[in-house]
């Protein structure tokens, strides 16, 4: 991990090192987040967080689920985070794409999500999403469906 990652942030009135590992499923864990509908979704996370002032240090879109580690400004909370990252690539998503309306309805992300507070362990946080493809390659297991 570069020494510019783990550099304070200076704003007006805070000094602040604040970084979450935040991990959000698709409803019902379907497997939608794949080809041009993960493009795009990594896309608008992206977009977003800039938009939001947070600096993305490593994001993973898999099949099911996305894992984004981060830095961000003390103003927001993590719940708000959450809350405008999965609303705006909901609507942003089913909107581009109507098979996922037809799929999920009003809703494309699970309703909970997981925040991992990161201190001094960037580097293996980091590394665990970057290897996100690998992980999920090993793991994965034929089902065939009904």
């Amino acid at each position: 991990m570069s020494d510019r990652k783990m550099e304070l942030r200076h704003d007006r009135h805070t000094v602040s090192l604040l970084s979450d590992h935040m991990v959000f499923a698709t409803k019902y864990r379907g497997k939608i987040l794949v080809d041009d509908v993960a493009m795009i979704a990594e896309g608008i996370i992206c977009k977003t967080c800039v938009e939001m002032g947070i600096e993305i240090i490593e994001i993973a879109v898999n099949p099911d689920h996305v894992h984004i580690f981060f830095r961000y400004p003390p103003k927001y909370s993590l719940s708000y985070i959450a809350k405008k990252l999965k609303g705006v690539s909901s609507k942003r998503l089913r909107d581009e794409f109507p098979h996922l309306k037809e799929w999920c309805g009003d809703h494309l992300w699970a309703p909970s999500c997981f925040h991992g507070s990161v201190g001094n362990g960037w580097e293996v946080v980091s590394k665990y999403i970057e290897t996100q493809d690998v992980h999920h390659a090993k793991n994965a297991i034929y089902r065939p469906r009904p």
